[in-house]
């Protein structure tokens, strides 16, 4: 296919970079498919996994994952989810007793695709889809509604993925980073707070409009600073932006806008304590800016990948098992997440595993536990956020960044 201009598909990658960075809380990127993790996994606790096959007939499960597109490919998140899948099978007994057939496609973060896949997903009568992240969803899910197929991901990038009642968002996304950035700085006294979003797509708006009550009603005054995708040097917006001299600044965006905004901080605001989503202490991000940068910071994020609580040893077990080329603490997240969380929601199906059943078991969840999710928990009964049912949970976790970007001692925060 003729690419007729390529100045207009760059502009749009970014957008959709920019929203997949503010609606994903366990790990995203733009990024070519070339993996950029190690897997070094030897100073970490494991464990030993129990042999528990699954006995039952299989039940296909659709994964449509990111991957292979100009701009935008993750193969992580599609090795996370299969070295979950292999888990399931092998050692946890299947999604309630079954094995799962997990069918694949990749989109490239284009509606094209996107539809393509959906399409697929229907002809190959899978049982659910999960759709780790991406900003597709408003393609995707109107076709896996009209054949009554659940559609489960980790974070709700496209407003449908938010809003409908066939879509189930395991983490609280955008709306949890905001929730709980308001309650930490309410809880820490402060009364004004900057917000630096990547603009793509007319984000700072929607951020705005968002953020305003909640705030508000943690008693904390709150300006957003937009940004535009691939802006180098950002000292004009946010001199203008901290003017008011906020008690602590929010960056919320892809890895490119973290760096900038965090190396001009280095200038503007030498002391300012921030508040970084995954994004922003990716290795890449730190080495870029320096560990000088990062002092001050306070982590927000979905994944507990280093901890020795139980389920994070047995994410780190699974990758070492299954996925030696992961690192706990990257892409593959989303994926590991996405499909043992909807194993765990599903796992008290009895009988037949059918779209009407996961359904039913998706609606009925309560206080699930998020693998590896650090103690957050998931209720699908669309109350966590009133205005936008589908979101699953109004938590995440946070802790201080240490002098190697990783926030650390990791606590529930936003419920």
């Amino acid at each position: 296919m003729r690419i007729r201009n390529s100045a207009r598909l760059r502009r749009t990658a970014l957008s959709s970079c920019a929203l997949l960075a503010v609606g994903l809380l366990g790990i995203t990127a733009c990024s070519s498919d070339e993996s950029s993790e190690s897997g070094d996994l030897a100073s970490l606790p494991t464990t030993e996994l129990p042999a528990q096959p699954a006995t039952g007939t299989p039940v296909k499960i659709g994964l449509i994952t990111l991957e292979g597109g100009p701009m935008v490919s993750i193969p992580e998140i599609r090795v996370g989810a299969e070295a979950a899948v292999k888990y399931v099978n092998e050692n946890a007994g299947g999604l309630a007793g079954h094995p799962i057939d997990l069918i694949t496609c990749k989109e490239f973060e284009d509606t094209a695709s996107a539809t393509s896949c959906a399409n697929q997903m229907v002809e190959q009568k899978v049982a659910a889809v999960i759709h780790p992240s991406g900003s597709q969803g408003g393609a995707i899910l109107p076709i896996l509604t009209g054949a009554g197929i659940p559609f489960v991901g980790l974070n709700g990038v496209a407003p449908a993925e938010m809003m409908s009642p066939n879509s189930y968002m395991l983490t609280a996304g955008m709306p949890g980073v905001i929730n709980s950035w308001a309650a930490y700085a309410g809880d820490h006294g402060a009364k004004k707070f900057a917000i630096a979003v990547s603009n793509g797509g007319g984000v700072g708006a929607i951020v705005q409009t968002f953020a305003e009550p909640v705030f508000k009603e943690k008693g904390v005054e709150v300006k957003v600073v937009p940004i535009e995708p691939g802006t180098a040097d950002p000292t004009p917006q946010l001199t203008a932006g901290l003017a008011n001299q906020p008690d602590a600044v929010g960056i919320l965006g892809e890895g490119a806008l973290c760096i900038s905004v965090l190396r001009t901080m280095q200038t503007v605001a030498p002391t300012q304590e921030k508040y970084l989503v995954p994004t922003c202490v990716e290795e890449n991000v730190v080495k870029a800016v320096g560990t000088t940068a990062m002092q001050n910071s306070i982590g927000f994020t979905a994944v507990d990948p280093n901890s020795d609580d139980p389920d994070s040893v047995l994410y780190r077990t699974v990758l070492a098992k299954y996925a030696p080329s992961l690192s706990p603490a990257g892409y593959g997240s989303s994926g590991y997440q996405s499909v043992l969380g909807l194993v765990r929601a599903a796992n008290g199906i009895q009988g037949d595993v059918t779209p009407a059943a996961i359904t039913e078991a998706l609606r009925s969840t309560k206080d699930v536990a998020l693998p590896a999710g650090g103690g957050i928990t998931f209720t699908c009964d669309g109350t966590s956020f009133p205005q936008l049912k589908s979101i699953c949970s109004r938590t995440l976790l946070v802790g201080e960044v240490n002098a190697d970007g990783v926030p650390v001692d990791l606590a529930p925060i936003g419920a």
